[in-house]
């Protein structure tokens, strides 16, 4: 469908966002209209992941038509792009100065790659999007199921629009408040206490590289690490694996319970036999990978990179003050290290890094600081105990900012509970095919 490049000003031309839909199943037993999926990101693909899962949302898809996108800047929807990385790169030197500039030369080279969409791909004009959609599909009210960042953008949707405002569910509860360097030590923090919960079950796992000690193995894992770094494993391709590359590996197997059998197995070829082949085929956690020329755009290979990086800067109205020079950007810096190393030995140094990710850019809106109780109605947020990317103390920060929640309080691991506890998907089921909402908090244990 084609909608405004800027809605603030429809004058500036239009793009194209990219749609698709399963109809509603069963359709005769009282149609409920159209059900909008968010899968997460920012930079994650709507139309791919629907077609990868559809089985999951297979109940709620008989009386729904199930509806996701690609949103602005992503996928086939005018996909932004910084032609290749946006690392600075390992030729330019050490010192403030030249790292601050080669971050600068980097979001240069994403606004020549990504073209006009780029200074209006943040969250509240993509919920403008969804208001779109909304009449597009002529429903009434807009119905809703976002995970991990599609949260944040049910939580502005619901601000912008809350008399439209239909049911409304958020599983992997985004921050609304927190400035980038607290949202960095809250992702250091929960990857930290998702790898504890790992150690715990590893501990009562017959054959556990690190014994049944879970305090000797945090301190074993931290030093896998620092020895990589020094001395990184080679394989049989002769590829380098660090100590980072094994931080991204064990994040990306933090994120799904189903993993850890394959991480205790991989840490333990690391730890006996000194063989990262595990760790390698772990990956990091990443979004949906984007299909390069499917349909009809090519979307580049660092879109999804990209295109994180650009809505999480225009969502964010910090900016370290470039006018401080690099000497006082270099001592913020430094003086941020402790604290986050208190957090995570192992990930607080890569969160820490985060910290700059958007220098260069121009500051972004501060709507979604200011949501206060906007008055839409009841809605349903699902946070987990466990979970390394969106930490449950955040579920309960959103909650009182909506001032119209309910929380199902999911005891488990792993980020989002609807895929993975039958708890927690009968009741956003209930609610979201019924309108049955629990009064207070509800809580699915783990396993459960």
């Amino acid at each position: 469908m084609t909608v405004p490049l800027d809605h603030d000003d429809p004058a500036k031309g239009t793009i194209r966002v990219a749609l698709a839909r399963i109809p509603a199943t069963a359709p005769g037993r009282h149609p409920l209209g159209s059900l909008l999926l968010n899968f997460g990101g920012p930079g994650g693909r709507g139309t791919a992941s629907l077609a990868a899962d559809p089985e999951t949302f297979v109940k709620l898809g008989e009386r729904y038509d199930l509806v996701t996108f690609d949103p602005r800047g992503v996928g086939l929807s005018e996909p932004v792009s910084c032609g290749g990385s946006q690392e600075v790169g390992d030729g330019v030197p050490a010192d403030a100065a030249s790292q601050l500039a080669a971050l600068r030369a980097v979001a240069r080279r994403c606004a020549l790659h990504s073209g006009p969409v780029l200074p209006y791909v943040g969250t509240v004009q993509v919920a403008r999007d969804m208001e779109a959609i909304r009449r597009a599909l002529g429903d009434k009210k807009l119905n809703y199921l976002g995970f991990s960042y599609g949260t944040r953008l049910g939580a502005v949707y619901a601000a912008l629009f809350p008399h439209r405002t239909g049911r409304m569910v958020l599983d992997g509860v985004d921050t609304l408040s927190e400035p980038l360097v607290e949202q960095a030590l809250a992702s250091a923090r929960g990857r930290q206490r998702a790898l504890d919960r790992f150690l715990t079950w590893c501990a009562h796992r017959p054959g556990c590289v690190y014994g049944t000690s879970t305090r000797t193995a945090k301190e074993r894992v931290d030093h896998l690490v620092a020895r990589l770094d020094r001395n990184p494993l080679v394989g049989d391709d002769g590829s380098w694996f660090t100590g980072q590359d094994a931080v991204d590996a064990i994040a990306g197997a933090l994120y799904a319970p189903a993993a850890w059998p394959a991480l205790a197995d991989a840490l333990a070829l690391a730890e006996r036999r000194h063989d990262p082949v595990g760790l390698m085929q772990l990956g990091g956690p990443t979004g949906p990978s984007p299909d390069a020329g499917e349909g009809p755009a090519t979307v580049p290979a660092d879109n999804a990179e990209a295109a994180l990086t650009a809505v999480n800067c225009a969502d964010d109205p910090d900016r370290s003050d470039d006018r401080a020079g690099p000497a006082a950007i270099e001592r913020e810096i430094r003086d941020l290290e402790p604290e986050f190393r208190a957090v995570s030995e192992i990930f607080g140094p890569g969160q820490l890094g985060t910290v700059l990710a958007c220098y260069g850019r121009p500051a972004g809106t501060d709507f979604i600081r200011r949501i206060d109780h906007p008055g839409a109605p009841r809605m349903l947020l699902v946070g987990t105990r466990g979970d390394p990317a969106t930490p449950y103390e955040w579920t309960e920060e959103t909650a009182r900012r909506l001032g119209s929640a309910v929380i199902v309080d999911h005891k488990g691991d792993g980020h989002t509970g609807y895929g993975t506890s039958a708890c927690v998907r009968g009741h956003v089921d209930a609610f979201l095919t019924d309108g049955r909402l629990p009064h207070g908090t509800r809580a699915c244990p783990a396993g459960e």
